[in-house]
């Protein structure tokens, strides 16, 4: 029983360690204001700058509820251990078992302490693109979209397609997504870059081992009035839909490609039948695509992005996934590998997305 007591009383040191950390005061006296905001009689008469403030509020009130009713949990089963007879074993496994439940509830609120960055809050855009490695390649960007989808829904986050380029033999060119949900960005802005995967090719006759490298981008949504671009630096190109569509796909030209001249970065997009939905959902992701990779060189200005940034998105793989002749995924970045391959590639991404944000904390 003494053992069941310094686990709590340590666990509740470390929650209320956290609880100053966040400034739970400070976040009632927004929420207390952001409420007084929304009960306006004007409040939803501009929709856009409404949800957002009510986005703020609701991630604020969660925020609050969750860490007090932990704190509340923890104080009630430290009160529960001066009732609890040390004899009685099957209410002493019980409460041991609570406590392990509430250290796992404190071990998933403390990693939004790591989410702080300026966009960590927001929606994203969560592209795929086939590298190198031919078909095999195209089938992997597959996998992973699978894969991150899956991780999407286990998060209950809302996904809607934004763009779907499928390959003639198998898998897919490319692929883009809007996921909608709480610290969306803040927990995949991680996951951007180089994934690498190892296995005996299912397209290849003689079943050799080969190895193929597809893209995942990760870009935060954002209030496109926040960032500008100049016309001259924009190529528009206007092209059928190839994707389902019914007789529009074949006489109107609905589809965009957008190129960005300085840095050469190009969107499509070519989900809605209307060229003008197409249009400014392309501009969109464009802008969420720089301010991403503006945010991950450091860099002051969209101005200082060039074509060399594009490229060296496509550098070192930071995670490579190992299916033959062993089972492994491992991250580069952090180290941190499992031999479960087919729990992650079912979106069990969890260990890997929180090594990463402690590692960059």
């Amino acid at each position: 029983m003494q053992e069941l007591k310094d686990r709590l009383a340590l666990l509740q040191d470390e929650v209320q360690k956290s609880m100053d950390h966040l400034d739970l005061p400070q976040k009632k006296s927004k929420l207390a204001a952001l409420d007084v905001e929304m009960g306006a009689p004007d409040f939803w008469n501009d929709q856009a700058a409404a949800q957002k403030v009510s986005k703020e509020a609701g991630l604020l009130r969660n925020t609050i509820e969750a860490w007090e009713k932990l704190a509340h949990d923890v104080k009630d089963l430290l009160d529960l251990t001066e009732m609890v007879a040390a004899d009685d074993k099957e209410t002493v496994t019980q409460l041991a078992a609570d406590i392990t439940e509430a250290e796992k509830n404190h071990h998933h609120l403390n990693i939004e302490l790591y989410l702080s960055g300026p966009y960590d809050a927001s929606d994203a855009i969560l592209s795929f693109h086939a590298g190198t490695g031919g078909v095999d390649a195209q089938d992997w960007a597959e996998m992973l979209m699978r894969m991150y989808l899956r991780y999407c829904e286990n998060q209950g986050w809302k996904v809607t397609q934004l763009d779907l380029s499928t390959a003639e033999q198998a898998g897919i060119k490319s692929a883009s997504f809007k996921v909608e949900g709480n610290y969306v960005y803040g927990y995949l802005k991680h996951e951007h870059g180089v994934h690498r995967l190892v296995r005996i090719s299912p397209f290849n006759s003689k079943g050799t081992r080969e190895t193929s490298f597809a893209m995942v981008d990760v870009a935060p949504q954002i209030d496109e009035a926040e960032v500008e671009i100049r016309d001259d630096d924009l190529d528009w190109e206007f092209i059928r839909a190839s994707g389902a569509g019914g007789q529009n796909v074949n006489k109107v030209s609905s589809a965009v490609r957008l190129k960005h001249v300085p840095t050469g970065l190009v969107v499509t997009c070519q989900t809605e039948r209307s060229q003008i939905q197409n249009r400014q959902n392309a501009l969109g992701m464009l802008k969420a695509k720089l301010v991403a990779m503006k945010e991950q060189h450091h860099l002051d200005t969209l101005h200082d992005l060039t074509g060399e940034h594009v490229q060296h998105s496509w550098g070192n793989q930071i995670r490579s996934y190992v299916l033959q002749p062993y089972q492994m995924v491992k991250d580069h970045r952090t180290d941190y590998e499992t031999s479960q391959v087919d729990k992650v590639l079912g979106g069990e991404l969890d260990e890997f997305v929180e090594a990463s944000l402690r590692s960059k904390a």
